[in-house]
């Protein structure tokens, strides 16, 4: 199995966008990229943390190679807009994706290469290494699944 750390804005959407996708096999949502040791939803709110909130996705890449489920997360985000997603304003809901394969970094470059020919303004999502990801509280796991009407900002039928 293959990891890879998405961020997306408020990551209830993300998370459930992506589960949706075969060959996605497991998603949780957290923090991730921050300073703070094992941030609070609320702590991580105060955009103090320095954390994003994200999606930590396992997906089969004999299923879904990672270039398609890269192309599938440009289509749910904004990638030239920094620091918001929709109407959800401050860093944590920054675009980004974390890596923790070196090797995936190439793939990543491809698809944003490809991403930013669609738009004139720069794309602005991180591209990192993952240095830290912390669980988010249960309540936010699954959310849209266990709230089928609750809050998201994207289109989930993308």
């Amino acid at each position: 199995m293959k990891e890879i750390v998405l961020a997306g804005g408020c990551f209830w959407g993300v998370e459930e966008y992506m589960s949706r996708i075969n060959g996605v096999v497991d998603t949780k949502v957290g923090y991730a990229n921050g300073h703070t040791e094992n941030p609070t939803y609320e702590e991580v709110c105060t955009n103090t943390t320095g954390h994003a909130e994200a999606v930590y996705i396992k997906f089969d890449e004999n299923i879904i190679p990672l270039e398609e489920l890269l192309n599938r997360f440009w289509k749910i985000i904004n990638p030239t807009l920094l620091n918001r997603q929709g109407p959800d304003i401050g860093s944590q809901y920054r675009t980004g994706i974390y890596y923790l394969d070196e090797k995936d970094l190439e793939t990543i470059n491809k698809t944003k290469d490809k991403e930013q020919k669609k738009y004139k303004d720069p794309i602005v999502t991180e591209i990192e290494p993952l240095k830290v990801f912390y669980d988010g509280e249960e309540y936010h796991q699954k959310y849209l699944k266990k709230n089928p009407g609750g809050y998201c900002h994207i289109d989930l039928e993308k």
